[in-house]
């Protein structure tokens, strides 16, 4: 089977030996397609993982075998999560399940990017579900993506009819700020970019580019999904005193919050990063409904064309990219 693998910050197509159950309870699937996220990006840029690794958790994927206690059968198409919490430590009993020790060690074999994958029982359990039939692959693919954001929200516990500013456009972005509105809240987004300011207003979501935003603006809660420190100073001038910020990215310098703006103004700083396999569950239904709309956002590419969906990525040149590896 073909798997792009890591390798000394790029990925490389290698043939590898099909992977097989040999006596696991679970499944072996074909992976139609896998979306590529922007921590596969971060993964790759700052040598976070060793060569070898196969990236991709974004799946929707067919059953070709399978050993199982569920409902699930051959030939079924699924999507699914790639982490798992345990919910019984210390961490799930206080609502920090993306930090529980068996969630990280959890995950898909040997990663989306991969012609087959075996899906374990436990994730077939808990996090994977039919694909729903009015959703095509690529929109499918968001229900991960989507039920990170998800979490973000229930983890800001804002009041309804608060006002939301989710700072970066990007497909994050896009997604945060329709859960935001599906939860609801008044949602305000901005960007640089102008295309996106528009695809967000076309979605009926008020949107400025971020060098035209009112300086009246006074947002409840402002929603960090802007991968740069520039975004920061943006954030702390458009929350309101006593309000929050929801860190949902990672910047480059790693830069942080002013110690003497959180003490004065009373902020709340807070981040969020995996999602709950009831957050995954509401993501789905977010999906099915059209609550939140992801039509004609995916870019896509094939399994060899990986290394190019991901600079077009880092260019800006598209919004999302679906690695499109089987019909």
């Amino acid at each position: 089977m073909k798997t792009a693998q890591v390798e000394n910050g790029k990925l490389i197509i290698k043939e590898v030996e099909n992977e097989k159950l040999n006596g696991r309870k679970g499944a072996i699937v074909r992976v139609l397609g896998c979306g590529l996220c922007g921590s596969d990006i971060v993964k790759l840029r700052h040598n976070l993982v060793k060569n070898g690794t196969v990236l991709g958790h974004e799946i929707v994927a067919r059953i070709l075998e399978i050993d199982s206690e569920t409902d699930f059968k051959k030939s079924d198409l699924i999507v699914t999560s790639h982490h798992i919490p345990c919910g019984k430590c210390e961490y799930c009993k206080n609502g920090n399940v993306s930090m529980c020790r068996h969630f990280k060690q959890t995950n898909i074999t040997p990663g989306g990017f991969s012609e087959l994958v075996f899906v374990s029982e436990e994730h077939l359990k808990n996090v994977a579900y039919l694909k729903p039939e009015n959703l095509k692959e690529d929109e499918a693919a968001f229900y991960e993506p989507l039920a990170c954001c998800v979490r973000a929200v229930k983890r800001a516990k804002l009041a309804q009819n608060s006002t939301a500013l989710v700072i970066g456009l990007g497909s994050i972005g896009i997604l945060m700020a329709q859960a935001l509105r599906a939860f609801g809240m008044n949602v305000i987004g901005c960007d640089l970019i102008n295309s996106r300011v528009e695809l967000l207003k076309s979605l009926g979501i008020e949107a400025f580019n971020s060098y035209q935003m009112c300086d009246s603006i006074s947002a409840d809660a402002v929603f960090m999904t802007s991968g740069s420190d520039k975004a920061i100073p943006t954030a702390l001038k458009y929350v309101r005193d006593g309000g929050k910020i929801l860190v949902f990215s990672s910047t480059p310098d790693n830069s942080g919050y002013f110690n003497n703006e959180i003490y004065y103004r009373e902020l709340t700083v807070l981040g969020s990063y995996s999602p709950s396999p009831s957050d995954l569950k509401d993501s789905l239904e977010l999906l099915k409904s059209g609550e939140v709309k992801v039509k004609g956002f995916s870019t896509f590419y094939e399994l060899e064309q990986i290394q190019k969906a991901i600079n077009d990525t880092l260019e800006n040149k598209i919004l999302k990219a679906y690695i499109k590896l089987f019909d």
